[in-house]
């Protein structure tokens, strides 16, 4: 039976960052707020750390209005869990559509290294950091 619920503790928190990619693709905020604890710890995506879930969401509705779209994909995940602690490392590439440059597109290519908690039954991310590995403009 410990294999059953560590089973669905993986795909629960794997469930948690495509969440997140539709959520930003989607322009759904409010599913991809859904991702976080309220106090989480965001570093790596903008010039310093970012601390409260509300905030870091404001910051990335601000931040897409640069874009006409994204598309956010996940590689596989690796995933530990210790009890109602977890963490996940996933490669992400991100094609985003510049507003106002048709054709052109930045891509970027990171590792997501993420934290997770039990809250309330609900696993949440705790600490999310953008580690980047390449950026590349391209206009068609």
């Amino acid at each position: 039976m410990a294999f059953e619920s560590n089973l669905e503790d993986r795909l629960a928190i794997q469930d948690i960052l495509t969440r997140y990619a539709a959520g930003v693709d989607d322009r759904n905020l409010q599913m991809y707020r859904d991702c976080f604890a309220d106090d989480a710890e965001i570093v790596g995506f903008s010039g310093g750390t970012v601390i409260g879930a509300d905030k870091w969401t404001e910051e990335v509705r601000s931040k897409l209005e640069a874009f006409e779209a994204t598309q956010h994909m996940l590689g596989p995940q690796l995933v530990t869990i210790d009890g109602d602690h977890a963490s996940t490392r996933t490669d992400v590439q991100a094609l985003h559509y510049l507003k106002g440059q048709p054709g052109t597109t930045l891509t970027l290519w990171a590792v997501y290294l993420t934290d997770y908690r039990r809250i309330a039954g609900d696993w949440k991310i705790t600490r999310h950091e953008l580690v980047r590995k390449g950026t590349r403009t391209q206009a068609d």
